[in-house]
């Protein structure tokens, strides 16, 4: 579903690494607030904006305190974030 290495954290997906962005799952409550820092956008799949998953580009965390941000913002909204239901084959 992703490109990248996704990092879980109590059974949830926190964050994704690709090649050239990271993806954050946060609190769909600081969405728009999320999107005003540099690099950030909304994720969007086959033409759906999924508020709650952002993209940031390398322009967004070429900092340490940068990545910081959005690692904090990721672990904690992962504290209340519900895990997605597994598929049964």
């Amino acid at each position: 579903m992703f490109r990248g290495v996704a990092f879980m954290v109590n059974g949830k997906m926190c964050i994704t690494a690709g090649d050239t962005r990271v993806m954050c799952r946060i609190d769909p409550e600081r969405h728009d607030e999320a999107l005003k820092h540099t690099g950030c956008t909304t994720v969007k799949m086959r033409g759906r904006e999924f508020r709650g998953f952002v993209y940031i580009d390398e322009d967004g965390f070429r900092a340490k305190k940068q990545l910081d941000f959005w690692i904090r913002l990721a672990l904690d909204f992962n504290k209340r974030a519900q895990a997605s239901k597994k598929r049964r084959k």
